[in-house]
């Protein structure tokens, strides 16, 4: 795959609640190897596009392809072994286990997890929990959480549990990860520090992030380009520059006469 090429293409996608379209006539495309931020005023059709991405919901029609394979409507649990993972606003840990153990967790498919195996080759799970414990590690090394290892993950700060979320993504080398507001909630210290960690996995492993965001200012030093969605569709696409100049975009968000400005 080129570096210009589409890593997800949504084309056209409706998602009705009844008689309501949340989601109306939708089309977007995630280069492969971009941070791509998704802003609009609540609303306007953001978690639930993400949610038809993500295979936990259904498309009333249109189509979703990611890495060239038409996804639409595969169960996001099928979705993960493929590379595609998403967070949520609200972190999903397990509170009663340790940090160490909550990223131990997430790579599917473990021996440890077949009966049999279980019994007859204990020496196979050993050898898997070594391997898992050492990735682990540098996990949290790389997101800084080295202090907090063996911390059990519902003592966390709501910005260190979202620094937890992106290091699950880490463990089974996600090919695109949907971030739902991941600043939700964060001070601006841990947020600095999960926008330092998302442009680290992005330049140094070749991370391709989507997310969607309302502060602006964290959107202009991550995101090139920003999607805007108004009304369940795709408003405007540009540069944070160019976003926060477009008439459009500002009625959309503030009313006439208004200007988009950076959240302090």
């Amino acid at each position: 795959m080129q570096p210009d090429t589409n890593i997800l293409q949504v084309d056209n996608i409706y998602k009705y609640f009844g008689g309501l379209a949340a989601v109306s006539d939708c089309s977007i495309k995630i280069k492969k190897g971009s941070i791509t931020g998704i802003i609009g005023p609540n609303g306007s059709g953001k978690t639930t596009l993400f949610n038809l991405i993500a295979g936990n919901l259904k498309a009333s029609k249109g189509t979703v392809r990611f890495d060239d394979e038409d996804i639409t409507d595969i169960p996001s649990y099928e979705l993960f072994s493929k590379g595609l993972l998403r967070t949520f606003q609200i972190a999903h840990e397990f509170t009663n286990l340790t940090v160490l153990e909550n990223l131990m967790m997430v790579p599917g498919n473990q021996s440890g997890e077949n009966l049999v195996k279980a019994l007859f080759k204990p020496g196979l799970i050993k050898k898997e929990e070594i391997k898992l414990k050492k990735k682990a590690i540098e996990v949290i090394d790389f997101l800084n959480l080295k202090h907090l290892l063996n911390e059990l993950a519902g003592n966390l700060s709501g910005g260190q549990k979202k620094l937890l979320e992106l290091g699950r993504t880490m463990m089974v080398d996600a090919k695109l990860v949907l971030l739902d507001e991941v600043g939700a909630g964060v001070n601006k210290t841990l947020l600095k520090d999960i926008g330092s960690a998302i442009l680290r996995l992005n330049k140094e492993q070749g991370y391709t992030f989507c997310m969607i965001e309302h502060d602006m200012e964290f959107i202009s030093r991550l995101c090139d380009p920003v999607i805007v969605m108004a009304e369940g569709s795709v408003l405007f696409e540009g540069t944070s520059d160019q976003v926060k100049k477009n008439e459009k975009v500002i009625e959309s968000y503030l009313g006439r006469g208004s200007k988009l400005k950076d959240e302090n």
